[in-house]
């Protein structure tokens, strides 16, 4: 077993390897993280949190490095969570994006993990929130999530993250795509990455036009802006990160980021009690109780949403 005290004080020291157990904590759901969470609890909220999502292809591993360095330029501490698609093989993560990001991995102000999806839907591992707590905690001020490109299944990177960037790219396709796909909905801010290509004003003109025929915004309201950048190159990059912090100020003036991060919390709170639950209905499997209720089922007794409330009451008021 862990000392998890200890550890938690080697992670507020900025010391990775403290951080890298923490984490594996997490992803590795040890009986221990019940005693991590209550630990990191009262050292959090203070990390400004970026997602970063769009289609495979766009340069999101690219501009998350070109952006690691614009911070890092200003002396802000950064964490990143590259989420990469699970390994057949292994489960674990392929580590494509550790590769991309390797001119960050001897800076003690940067750290990099790359955390496998585990076949979880929606871009983002299950265990990202508990990873972005660590590092939190751990004292980074900015913590970039790059979320495995997936296509239209990555808005759940928007109930992560303080601020979603959607990455698109000139010939790929994005525009057609983006009057159908769910990211379109969530961006604060659009980023044309690969501007030096035939097509990145008209991709960016395209984009700009659906966004207008979105929602009416009242006055007040954020307008997410779309920045050209060559990640590669470097180019745009300061834009893009003064466009976050526009963001980020706006959100604060008006109460949003606060509301933001309590929907974050509520979301989690949820998904770790449907998880536990699911784990006890799974448990159930030739439990005398739900073949009973299978029986009453098929004699005509009993009507399956019925069946289920009785199962759940069963469940909740930790009855066998």
């Amino acid at each position: 077993m862990q000392d998890v005290s200890s550890l938690v004080a080697q992670a507020r020291e900025g010391r990775p390897r403290a951080v890298a157990r923490l984490i594996s904590l997490v992803e590795g759901a040890s009986p221990q993280l019940r005693e991590v969470m209550a630990a990191l609890a009262p050292l959090t909220g203070n990390a400004y949190v970026v997602g970063l999502t769009g289609s495979p292809g766009v340069g999101k591993s690219t501009s998350t490095s070109a952006l690691v360095t614009a911070y890092r330029k200003q002396g802000r501490r950064v964490g990143v969570l590259a989420v990469d698609p699970s390994s057949p093989f292994s489960g674990g993560a392929l580590l494509g994006d550790r590769v991309r990001m390797s001119e960050h991995a001897s800076d003690p102000g940067v750290y990099i993990r790359s955390m496998a999806t585990r076949g979880h839907l929606g871009g983002l591992a299950w265990a990202a929130p508990q990873a972005i707590r660590v590092l939190d905690a751990a004292g980074c001020e900015v913590i970039l999530v790059e979320t495995v490109g997936v296509g239209q299944s990555e808005v759940e990177i928007a109930a992560q993250a303080d601020t979603s960037v959607v990455l698109l790219a000139p010939g790929m396709g994005d525009g057609i795509q983006a009057a159908k796909a769910g990211i379109l909905e969530i961006g604060d801010v659009y980023v044309v990455n690969k501007a030096d290509r035939d097509g990145a004003d008209a991709t960016a003109r395209e984009l700009g036009h659906m966004l207008g025929l979105g929602e009416a915004r009242r006055p007040g309201d954020w307008r997410p802006p779309i920045v050209k950048t060559v990640a590669a190159r470097a180019e745009g990059v300061d834009e893009v990160v003064e466009a976050l912090e526009k963001h980020r100020a706006w959100m604060e003036e008006r109460g949003v980021l606060a509301e933001r991060r309590r929907a974050r919390a509520a979301h989690e709170v949820e998904t770790i009690a449907v998880t536990a639950l699911r784990r006890r209905i799974g448990d159930l499997h030739g439990d005398r109780r739900l073949g009973a209720l299978a029986e009453r089922i098929t004699a005509g007794e009993l009507d399956p949403y019925r069946a289920a409330d009785e199962l759940i009451a069963g469940l909740t008021d930790g009855g066998r």
